[in-house]
């Protein structure tokens, strides 16, 4: 336990050492991480780090799933929905049955144990492209449509893996019987999500205790995830569908103390989680090496090369078609037109495997329930090693000069500054909306100029700014970053005296944690609009 222990820490501060080197050198963390996990795994003498299977699919993949899931704009992923849904559901299966084709044809392996490699290496994991793309300023609907595929496609691709194991398991399959499921358990995963994400949310509402609404958004994802996955589903829909119920009704049902709280544990959570689990992902070579020592270096090199060029290719070809077909039909054609060529490559490009692809693998079972040992089980495990390296490693280093390359560089700069614009619209009108309503509350409360008059200049000085920052005016703009800048010295000294008191004991713990809280908001602020800017 101790040993364990001591390895997390260290992993810990490994995560944190090359976290801040990608910062440095302008990689996606994820990438170097996994990078580091390879070159650890081959030293000698070190110990050996396993992942169980059972404990990302079950642990680690529905917070993750659910996180994103609250980030992401119902809205814009209900707008998006046939993209997003020919990637998750289409490509998924049209690459599944490809490298199960090209594995039956190219290298002999039997149909169940081809649709078991093509499960497993089939969908995407969004996390290190979404980094780079966020980077780069691709426009929003891209980025939409690959958070969006990355939320739905593992659903597909794990339930697909069950319906593969279970094939080489018994050694008979019922495509209509198989489909019939596929069918039943989309349904009722989404159902049970808006179920799980109407309770909680109520739940939170009702006990109004920030710290015990922190424990129940922890609990949502595990709740929304298990009960699918035992009963035979993936889960990965249910805890999608909760997270997408809670990101639209959130609003109106969680408090301002709630989020703050929940905002900066999530992001904190799920990047350590993150950082972990690429690390650990590289980690697990020694692991997959070891059991492929009765191959030839030739039969791994040419398998490894024709299952990740069938995955990199399969996704061009299904992407293209997927885009634009759809958009013969005219109905289709007038709300959404076709797009530049570009945008189709660019998420075509974009199909690196991560974390889900490798615990999907190592969950393959050891053998068949007939007691034989699993057919293909370690080169499977080394394939599915070989498509996340070259896809995450070499598909995601290239991304940014693929990016320049079709002139996408800062193309949704322009959609930002619209969306900018909006965003300073609707600041004017809430507080005038809250000016209006100060006056109206002093006139029927009959409140005195003592408390309206220093209320009505602070609204009226936030107006001032948010015009100011809005007009396009540069010099405008810039006064208002200098008066910025000044406010956060004015809070750094407040700090600095607040501090020195506290030293001298002239100032009691309670009284300085409150006033330092109220001092980091408002730093809090300055630094987020900074940041904006």
């Amino acid at each position: 336990m101790i040993t364990t222990i001591q390895t997390l820490v260290l992993l810990l501060g490994v995560i944190a050492a090359v976290a801040f080197a990608a910062a440095r050198l302008k990689i996606p963390p994820a990438i170097l991480l996994v990078l580091t996990g390879v070159v650890l795994a081959l030293i000698p003498g070190l110990p050996s780090v396993q992942l169980e299977p059972k404990f990302v699919l079950m642990l680690i993949l529905p917070p993750i799933v659910y996180s994103s899931a609250v980030a992401m704009s119902w809205r814009e992923f209900r707008f998006n929905l046939r993209p997003i849904g020919l990637l998750a559901i289409g490509c998924v299966i049209f690459t599944t049955v490809a490298v199960a084709a090209a594995c039956h044809l190219l290298l002999h392996l039997s149909w169940p144990v081809g649709f078991v490699l093509g499960a497993i290496v089939s969908p995407p994991d969004a996390v290190a492209p979404l980094s780079i793309a966020e980077r780069m300023g691709l426009p929003r609907r891209i980025l939409v449509i690959l958070e969006g595929e990355g939320l739905a496609n593992d659903a597909t691709a794990l339930i697909l893996y069950r319906f593969a194991v279970t094939a080489v398991s018994i050694g008979t399959f019922s495509l209509e019987r198989a489909s019939m499921t596929f069918a039943a358990i989309l349904v009722g995963e989404i159902f049970w999500g808006v179920g799980v994400g109407w309770l909680m949310l109520r739940l939170r509402r009702w006990v109004n205790d920030p710290r015990i609404e922190l424990l129940l958004s922890i609990l949502t994802p595990f709740i929304a995830y298990w009960p699918p996955e035992q009963l035979g589903g993936s889960g990965v829909l249910a805890t999608v569908t909760a997270g997408l119920y809670i990101s639209w009704n959130g609003l109106r049902l969680i408090s301002a103390a709630t989020r703050l709280q929940g905002i900066f544990f999530w992001e904190s959570f799920i990047y350590v989680i993150e950082g972990m689990v690429f690390l650990i992902t590289g980690l697990q070579a020694r692991r997959l090496f070891g059991g492929i020592d009765h191959y030839s270096t030739y039969d791994l090199v040419l398998s490894a090369a024709i299952v990740c060029a069938v995955v990199i290719v399969t996704r061009f070809i299904w992407v293209y078609p997927a885009t634009y077909l759809p958009r013969q039909i005219p109905a289709i054609a007038r709300k959404d037109p076709s797009p530049p060529w570009q945008y189709p490559f660019i998420i075509s490009f974009t199909g690196v495997r991560g974390i889900v692809s490798l615990a999907a693998a190592l969950a393959i079972p050891f053998t068949t329930r007939t007691g034989q040992a699993f057919p293909g089980r370690d080169l499977i495990l080394f394939l599915t090693f070989a498509v996340i390296i070259v896809t995450l490693v070499g598909q995601g280093l290239a991304l940014p000069f693929v990016i320049r390359a079709l002139g996408l560089a800062n193309a949704g700069r322009r959609e930002r500054q619209a969306d900018k614009a909006e965003e300073y619209k609707v600041r004017r009108q809430a507080v005038e909306a809250a000016m209006q309503q100060l006056e109206r509350l002093a006139v029927e409360r009959k409140l005195p100029e003592d408390i309206v008059g220093p209320m009505r200049a602070f609204y009226r000085e936030r107006l001032k700014r948010v015009t100011h920052r809005s007009d396009g005016d540069d010099g405008h703009r810039k006064l208002t970053r200098i008066r910025d800048d000044v406010d956060t010295e004015l809070i750094a000294a407040e700090r600095k005296l607040i501090n020195d008191l506290y030293r001298k004991g002239k100032l009691k713990d309670e009284a300085r944690r409150r006033i330092e809280r109220e001092l980091d908001l408002r730093e809090a602020h300055f630094a987020s609009i900074r940041a904006e800017e």
